[in-house]
């Protein structure tokens, strides 16, 4: 039995989104700024939005590997991931009223946030421009013993020892 080589395609776009999703998701139970101010603690509804932002965006991952029957668009994929970066880069540039002072510093959540927004502005954008990675997948490899059964099966008057090509005389 020959191993018949099959095609399938991975999307990128949202596999990268995904990944920066998880990120956005994760920094949001680290400090985002000094005194032990996570992001859970520091927003009010902000950090409802951001968590609602990265599941939109891992919803896109599932449509784009086709497990759900009906995906996000690409082009809505990209405006969440812009709109998710443009609310993280607002925190990074004015801290929120949460925190009283105007001299706290950023800490590892608001960093990992913004890589987060990133990778899902790259993903999205990748989804976007319909980018994805092509393979071959193969069920098992043939060996020598089954080739030549394969060979004896489908035609008797060729010998299993010599070339196929060749005919018995």
């Amino acid at each position: 039995m020959n191993a018949r080589p099959r095609n399938g395609s991975l999307p990128v776009g949202p596999l990268v989104a995904a990944i920066g999703a998880v990120l956005l998701i994760v920094s949001l139970f680290l400090d985002w700024y000094e005194g032990d101010l996570e992001g859970f603690t520091v927003f009010e509804v902000l950090d409802l939005l951001l968590v609602l932002m990265a599941l939109l965006t891992i919803a896109s991952l599932a449509g784009g590997l086709g497990l759900v029957r009906t995906a996000p668009s690409p082009a809505l994929s990209l405006a969440v991931a812009l709109f998710t970066i443009f609310v993280v880069v607002s925190q990074v540039l004015n801290d929120p009223p949460a925190v009283a002072n105007g001299d706290a510093g950023k800490e590892v959540g608001i960093w990992l946030a913004l890589g987060g927004a990133a990778l899902m502005g790259a993903g999205s954008l990748l989804a976007f421009a319909r980018i994805s990675l092509t393979f071959e997948r193969r069920l098992h490899p043939v060996s020598d013993a089954d080739a030549a059964e394969t060979v004896d099966e489908r035609s008797p008057d060729v010998d299993a020892g010599s070339d196929p090509e060749r005919p018995r005389r």
